[in-house]
């Protein structure tokens, strides 16, 4: 069996949920992956002109196993009409996809829709196709160009032979579809972590985040947890894409973007890891890789009430930021809490890819399932 898929981010980013599938699928299937880099689906915006050229992950080289394919768009898709001009730029991709579909075996996942994926089930309607919704996509967008990502997300949704989402928020959404519609929950890369071991008792405590800095960060609310908190360190890591409302306090610190490596172990020193969402329409699907990565090294979270861990409230190691949260409390409370060691065993075992992927019925044949 071979895999054609068409992925949400580019091979070249860090490691997410698509890399982890296709490495899952190598694992147990032991085949060839043909990965498709996603292009531009909604209107170009002027920011864009600031992120033009903006460094990648380092030198990311693929294994021989897998082949990358970047199609070549103009982005107007979300443009009735004028988009089918993008078809005679996909000529040469939908010729690779259709060889590689002839040479054995084959099925196809999308990671977001697009049209180009579309076209291609739609060519090959007998291949098992996936959507494999990581993400509110439309969420994402506004104006025209959410309007055509939902009717695209749509489409993908009653096209393909299965649906499997990453939270519960999705599962409502596609509720509409749940004869073909499974649960697979993010996990962590726990063969990328450290060993298993308790943390020590630290001078100063560090309240952690290791992550983007987008319009979904909620600064408000890490400016009180500093303030509400002086003699704790506050431990922002991450690209910023969304600055702060003023003057940083003196216990908040920011450090660039890293690897992963180096990433795994700046979260080593922290004492409390926390994932500071807003509640919006975009966070209300996301169940955050970074809350497993935290939890599998010990650390207790403390986390805003969205998306996923909003159903985690009461989970051990997680406190939950409410709208009137007393936060010098929640943080002695975080402070206080410790993982045995073989509870963080038992959750790094719980919660790798291979575990996950593996036991959601992910890629079975939606007539073995019924």
């Amino acid at each position: 069996m071979r895999l054609i898929y068409f992925s949400p981010v580019p091979w070249a980013s860090f490691a997410q949920r698509p890399h982890k599938f296709v490495e899952w699928f190598r694992a147990t299937r032991g085949k060839e992956v043909l990965w498709i880099d996603p292009y531009p689906t909604r209107l170009p915006r002027l920011a864009d002109l600031r992120t033009r050229g903006r460094a990648k992950n380092g030198e990311v080289v693929a294994p021989d196993w897998l082949t990358i394919v970047s199609p070549r768009v103009l982005p107007i898709e979300p443009l009735l009409g004028i988009s089918l001009f993008n078809r005679l730029l996909w000529n040469k991709v939908i010729q690779r996809v259709n060889s590689f579909i002839k040479d054995g075996e084959c099925q196809i996942v999308i990671g977001k829709p697009s049209e180009l994926a579309l076209r291609v089930i739609a060519l090959n309607p007998t291949v098992f196709s996936l959507y494999d919704a990581m993400d509110d996509f439309p969420a994402f967008y506004c104006g025209l160009s959410h309007l055509s990502m939902r009717r695209r997300e749509q489409a993908v949704a009653a096209k393909v032979s299965q649906i499997s989402v990453s939270s519960a928020t999705l599962v409502d959404k596609f509720a509409s579809y749940r004869l073909k519609l499974i649960l697979a929950l993010n996990a962590c890369a726990v063969d990328s972590l450290p060993p298993v071991s308790l943390k020590g008792r630290i001078d100063k405590p560090v309240i952690g985040y290791v992550g983007t800095i987008s319009e979904w960060f909620d600064w408000s609310l890490v400016f009180c947890l500093a303030a509400s908190n002086p003699s704790v360190c506050i431990r922002l890591i991450g690209p910023v894409h969304s600055m702060p409302p003023g003057r940083l306090p003196q216990n908040l610190e920011m450090l660039p973007a890293c690897d992963h490596g180096t990433a795994m172990k700046l979260m080593g020193e922290f004492s409390i890891g926390l994932i500071p969402f807003k509640l919006t329409n975009l966070t209300a699907a996301v169940d955050p890789i970074k809350y497993y990565e935290y939890r599998a090294l010990g650390l207790p979270v403390i986390s805003t009430s969205f998306g996923q861990m909003a159903l985690r409230h009461g989970d051990e190691g997680v406190f939950i930021v409410e709208k009137n949260s007393n936060l010098v409390a929640l943080t002695n409370a975080a402070m206080a809490f410790e993982d045995k060691l073989s509870e963080i065993e038992e959750f790094r075992a719980k919660n790798s890819w291979l575990k996950r992927f593996t036991e959601s019925g992910l890629l079975t044949a939606v007539t073995q399932r019924l």
